[in-house]
């Protein structure tokens, strides 16, 4: 057995082990026929599809094989959303706080994520132009721009954008990784218009003096707003998907439980918060609360799966039995 044998037979554990026993020695074959003359790793595309067929292969083991849709649904609507806000802090970096706050700016922006809030927009342009791989990589690059942001600024003394934006923007950009390769042309053509929509609007207000920034009221009533919007819009496709008997919309909501939470820390913290009806609600309480939610969502989406599994080995017919099935068991011999 040669190395690069042995490591793509290493791969193979992502799969079930039945599946591997039956067709393992044929895939590691086809890879083999396929890999370059004194090739001895596995190249990164070949890593990624047997994650993928693997990851594939357990969940259509397990019944929920429409789980990875529901998935790809919430990463399209995620997408759209850290845009659609992302455009939105793009405009506010023009408006730093008034001189009264005393909040540190630079020069004529807030801060310097001003670069990351313009690369998520470049991935709403790269959404319209090249849906796929250059969409996910522009995404890429904006996730690591918007989390390089609290290091950058710890190390180099500037201002950064609040940690309860940064937070549910990473963890929408995370989701928006798993974009599918394909996309509708709605949602092609709506992400960046629903971009500068919100960008204009956002400019329109500043303009009058209803939105000061990232540290405004404004903005501690917007965040929640934008929390109940994303619930609705999840709960709307949950629904509408499920009179059609598609769970795509239930998983989806599931994953987005998260996000949601997140945007709403403001609304949830001041629930506790002796700064109750203020933006300004304690570091510790909003910290405690960003756990809470960022661990509430993955927690009900596991529980959901555990619920899906148990019911489709119900079906099949290995329930466990009960005492009224034991005594007519008993009866019948």
């Amino acid at each position: 057995m040669t190395t690069l044998e042995r490591r793509y037979l290493r791969l193979l554990s992502a799969y079930p082990s039945d599946y591997r026993r039956s067709r393992g020695a044929e895939i590691v074959g086809t890879y083999l026929d396929l890999a370059k003359p004194g090739q001895r790793w596995p190249s990164p595309g070949d890593v990624a599809d047997l994650m993928r067929g693997g990851l594939r292969q357990r969940l259509r083991a397990a019944g929920l094989l429409d789980l990875i849709p529901g998935v790809r649904l919430a990463s399209v609507v995620a997408l759209l959303v850290a845009t659609t806000l992302a455009a939105i802090w793009w405009v506010a970096e023009l408006r730093p706080a008034p001189p009264e706050w005393n909040i540190p700016h630079v020069g004529p922006l807030a801060s310097p994520g001003f670069i990351a809030w313009t690369a998520w927009l470049v991935a709403a342009i790269a959404v319209a132009l090249s849906p796929g791989r250059a969409t996910r990589a522009a995404v890429g690059v904006a996730l690591v721009l918007t989390i390089a942001t609290v290091p950058a600024g710890a190390m180099t003394g500037l201002p950064r954008p609040p940690l309860f934006i940064l937070l549910p923007q990473a963890t929408l950009g995370a989701l928006a990784l798993l974009l599918p390769e394909r996309l509708s042309p709605s949602i092609r053509i709506g992400t960046p218009l629903a971009a500068v929509g919100a960008g204009g609007t956002t400019a329109y207000l500043a303009a009058h003096h209803a939105l000061d920034g990232y540290y405004a009221a404004s903005t501690a009533r917007f965040l929640p707003t934008a929390a109940g919007l994303l619930m609705a819009v999840a709960l709307l496709l949950a629904l509408g998907l499920a009179l059609h008997r598609d769970n795509r919309g239930i998983w989806a909501l599931l994953v987005l439980l998260a996000p949601v939470g997140q945007l709403a820390l403001h609304k949830l913290a001041g629930t506790v918060s002796p700064y109750r009806g203020s933006p300004s609600v304690e570091f510790g309480t909003l910290a405690a609360y960003a756990i809470l939610v960022s661990l509430l969502g993955p927690a009900l989406l596991m529980l959901g799966i555990a619920g899906r599994r148990r019911a489709i080995t119900n079906g099949r017919g290995e329930r466990r039995p009960t005492r009224r099935s034991l005594r007519r068991h008993m009866f019948r011999l």
